[in-house]
């Protein structure tokens, strides 16, 4: 069964997926805006930026993002400025480091879908004499919105799934940085494979049910459902 600890990562770790999807959804919707939208040479190299943590290795993105924040990088120079102080091996660290992680698994589906409305939709808006905000309020965000469920989970299962990022900026302090994948690390560097079995069985369960959310989310796979 799952032990105080083990539920202390689980929540923590829901914890962490909450926030960094909301500030995901945040940051991602203009950057996915701006990319579907420009004409700019600066489209290319910024979505290669974006789409970097695809094939980055999580423990490089973690070392950088540690030095970026460690006191002598611009980020760590800046919280202390703030009188935040050092962002590694916080909470609030691991938020920072997932949402650079975890931003190509948001911006891109949000980019897709403004990409596959196409101009017809915003013309007819502007005929009508709405105004941009009006027109990305009630025009934009409705045709959008399969695209922004699906970044909603991959966004919050790739979250849920991090390791070598998560390890690297936060460490393993309980009720502090040690999420359900360090946990279940921490069960079977002891030996104790009951319990990395319930943790490791939960995980499973949740990559599959977030799958399922994305066949029944997207159009095609509704349409699927209802035949």
């Amino acid at each position: 069964m799952l032990s105080d600890t083990d539920l202390g990562a689980l929540s923590l770790t829901l914890r962490l997926a909450t926030i960094t999807t909301l500030l995901l959804l945040l940051t991602g919707t203009p950057i996915a805006w701006w990319l579907a939208r420009t004409r700019s040479w600066l489209k290319v190299p910024l979505g290669a930026l974006v789409a970097l943590p695809i094939v980055l290795p999580p423990s490089v993105l973690g070392f950088y993002l540690l030095l970026a924040m460690g006191p002598s990088g611009p980020i760590g120079h800046f919280t202390q400025a703030l009188g935040i102080g050092m962002l590694p091996f916080t909470f609030w660290g691991l938020v920072l480091a997932s949402t650079f992680y975890s931003l190509p698994f948001v911006v891109q589906p949000i980019q897709n879908a403004f990409e596959a409305m196409g101009e017809r939709p915003l013309e007819v808006a502007a005929t009508l004499r709405a105004s941009p905000l009006d027109a990305f309020v009630s025009v934009v965000l409705p045709l959008a919105k399969p695209g922004f469920l699906t970044a909603i989970v991959l966004g919050f299962a790739h979250t849920v799934g991090e390791f070598g990022v998560v390890l690297m900026i936060g460490g393993n302090i309980p009720d502090k940085t040690r999420v359900v994948s360090v946990q279940i690390y921490d069960h079977v560097e002891a030996l104790e494979y009951t319990q990395a079995h319930w943790l490791a069985a939960i995980m499973v369960g949740f990559a599959f049910a977030a799958l399922l959310m994305l066949h029944v989310f997207h159009p095609t796979g509704r349409r699927k459902w209802r035949q």
